[in-house]
């Protein structure tokens, strides 16, 4: 957790890629995509191809400039580096309150996945002991992250494609033949279930799935040869965007389409209807581990960048002190207010708090996202290509921000990501008059 800059680097590209795969593969994949569907249809598959796509694009802007220079902030220090201290400033909380509020959304779901089994069990006790949970194994380092984000990398991986193989079974009869199904899209109106805007009402929900490239970003400054990070993003992106669009387009082929819902898992969804109990079971555990090891990666990352925006004093610098074990504990203590807080809003908001919260932490990320590739534009000198890479990212990002203005259910989240970026953008000019005075005086 607490590595400095200087020390050894010892992750290869394919164990980045697979801690990356790990990151992805979370909730907003596993929960956010049912919303996609329920939205989009069959074209969510070419929404998921889109975001692949362009998820690609910022990361392999982060990664070239991580092979020009390695920073331990990663994706802020670069926004410092390239517009001043306010970027820095700006980009880094952020990125915080964006991981917090989908820390709240990944409780929710894990909530919602443990309530299959225990239905009149309040989601709040749910939410709370993963919480716990998740801040022990922060609490084990590094390594122990590492190692348990391995793990559960690969069981996660291991889920979709076992998904994978069971519907090629299942569908032309092979396995579960008097229970086969097959929900072929029969009519225009199952390609665009919603038409137009419900394809664009969706992008954000199919972006979500991708949320995991930024803690990625951090981990790929502790390569062994920074030139790897593109490969290992390549590589990653193309793999999961593959597996992601054919679990998608198989779960939607074995359920009909108006049976898929918010608070339930597409997969689950698909395994429900064709009454195989046991194994409805074994995935929706599944599904917990997943969830689970994308709440771990969140809790490292926000932890790990409070920890380098108090280091460079653009936060209390209490955030930025150690324990003998080198864990930054005051950080992960806020990090831990911030999760009691997301579990209060679950309680008091259970219907709907899981679209709430992931539009608005969703947005937030996105507006991350966009720091990421304007930094890249002022640090890089880009190819014809690298333009095109670059306007197309910001395009599509914004486009996907708009949409969420045409959704009643969206709008709440688009206007909460509005008045914590004024928060913040008000701290920050708060901030940049206290900078200039301290310039003076030391000057």
């Amino acid at each position: 957790m607490g590595k400095e800059a200087g020390t050894v680097k010892k992750i290869s590209w394919w164990q980045l890629t697979l801690l990356g795969l790990g990151f992805t593969s979370g909730t907003g994949f596993f929960l956010g995509s049912a919303i996609a569907i329920e939205r989009s249809g069959f074209s969510v598959l070419i929404l998921f191809l889109m975001a692949g796509i362009i998820t690609y694009f910022v990361f392999d802007a982060l990664a070239r400039m991580i092979v020009q220079h390695a920073e331990k902030g990663s994706f802020r220090a670069y926004s410092k580096n390239a517009y001043g201290r306010w970027a820095g400033f700006s980009h880094g909380w952020m990125y915080w309150t964006s991981e917090m509020l989908i820390l709240g959304s990944q409780l929710t779901a894990l909530g919602l996945f443990t309530k299959y089994w225990f239905e009149h069990t309040p989601l709040w006790i749910f939410a709370s002991g993963y919480a716990i949970l998740g801040v022990i194994i922060v609490m084990l380092g590094t390594k122990g992250f590492e190692k348990t984000e391995n793990v559960l990398a690969v069981v996660k991986i291991a889920a979709i494609v076992m998904f994978i193989i069971l519907a090629c079974l299942v569908i032309p009869g092979v396995l579960g033949k008097e229970n086969a199904h097959m929900h072929d899209p029969e009519r225009m109106k199952d390609f665009f279930t919603h038409g137009f805007m419900g394809m664009w009402t969706a992008l954000l929900y199919v972006f979500f799935a991708f949320a995991g490239i930024e803690v990625m970003g951090l981990m790929a400054t502790d390569l062994k040869e920074a030139k790897d990070a593109p490969k290992s993003g390549k590589v990653m992106i193309s793999i999961i965007t593959i597996l992601f669009i054919l679990a998608i387009g198989l779960a939607m082929l074995l359920a009909p389409l108006d049976s898929f819902n918010p608070d339930e898992s597409p997969f689950i969804t698909a395994l429900k209807d064709l009454k195989f109990t046991v194994v409805v079971h074994i995935f929706n555990g599944i599904l917990i581990v997943a969830g689970f090891s994308s709440l771990v990666a969140s809790l490292y990352s926000v932890t790990r960048i409070m920890f380098t925006i108090a280091q460079d004093g653009d936060a209390p610098r209490i955030l930025s002190k150690k324990s003998k074990r080198n864990l930054p504990y005051t950080s992960l203590v806020l990090t831990v207010c911030g999760m009691i807080l997301s579990i209060v809003i679950a309680l008091l908001l259970p219907d709907k708090v899981y679209e709430y919260i992931t539009t608005a932490g969703g947005l937030m990320l996105l507006y991350t996202w966009l720091f990421v590739v304007f930094s890249a534009r002022k640090l890089l000198k880009l190819s014809a290509w690298g333009q095109i890479k670059s306007f197309s990212a910001i395009a599509v990002i914004l486009i996907a921000a708009c949409g969420t203005l045409f959704d009643k259910t969206n709008r709440p989240g688009f206007f909460a990501s509005l008045i914590i970026i004024s928060i913040i953008a008000g701290v920050t000019l708060i901030m940049r008059k206290h900078w200039k005075k301290a310039d003076q005086g030391a000057s």
